[in-house]
């Protein structure tokens, strides 16, 4: 492995610095969307299901799980004093805006990897290739003409090939994770619009005021 980093040339370094850099905030990225994952599904019914019962159980249920965006934009919207129909989506939908930049987190990141590491090789390349070019003298074939040419050539195609799985483990995870945010937006979009609907039924039935008190405080 040793030899075949030395044989890539002076790009190896930067090439190594975004992949190791991709790796990272590859494995930053898949906790927390594992933990989205496992957590969300069953804190958005049991919100659901228990604000139609006691909004103030909503809210301390959702105090719990404060770590979660979904959890950060129901509160957004159930502290809110005195709102309107009108007014509690909005506070839904200025939350969910505000949480984007969390989950599309590193995002241009990857992006500027899956751009860069293509281009570092191909640098890689054509220095190869300069190198091979600078010790080629004409009517030699062996001696260190001859290995100076295989040298060059060798860092060439090795940083090329280093720079295009870079690349190509960049695009993956984004991708993924690109995936995930949109899947992440139709969800919260899905969740917001059950809570808003619960909301706009309890205000016409009664059974709750336009304001929605937190835990321990009363009207």
């Amino acid at each position: 492995m040793g030899n075949w980093f030395a044989a890539g040339g002076v790009v190896m370094w930067p090439l190594l610095l975004c992949s190791l850099l991709t790796f990272a905030l590859g494995i930053e990225r898949g906790w927390f969307w594992l933990r989205l994952g496992r957590q969300q599904p069953g804190l958005v019914p049991q919100v659901l299901t228990t604000f139609s019962q006691s909004p103030q159980g909503a809210i301390a249920k959702l105090k719990q799980y404060q770590q979660l965006p979904i959890a950060r934009i129901f509160l957004a919207a159930l502290t809110l004093d005195d709102a309107t129909p009108e007014e509690f989506r909005l506070a839904l939908e200025s939350a969910a805006q505000a949480e984007l930049p969390v989950l599309k987190r590193f995002q241009t990141l990857f992006e500027t990897v899956v751009g860069i590491a293509p281009l570092l090789g191909l640098l890689g390349t054509v220095l190869g290739l300069m190198r091979s070019f600078s010790t080629l003298r004409l009517g030699e074939t062996t001696g260190p003409a001859a290995s100076g040419v295989v040298s060059g050539l060798d860092e060439a195609l090795t940083s090329t090939a280093a720079g295009l799985v870079v690349a190509l483990l960049a695009l993956l995870l984004a991708n993924l994770f690109q995936g995930l945010y949109r899947r992440q937006r139709a969800f919260i979009q899905e969740a917001g619009g059950k809570l808003e609907i619960l909301y706009r039924r309890a205000q016409r039935q009664g059974t709750i005021s336009s304001r929605v008190y937190l835990p321990g405080q009363g009207p």
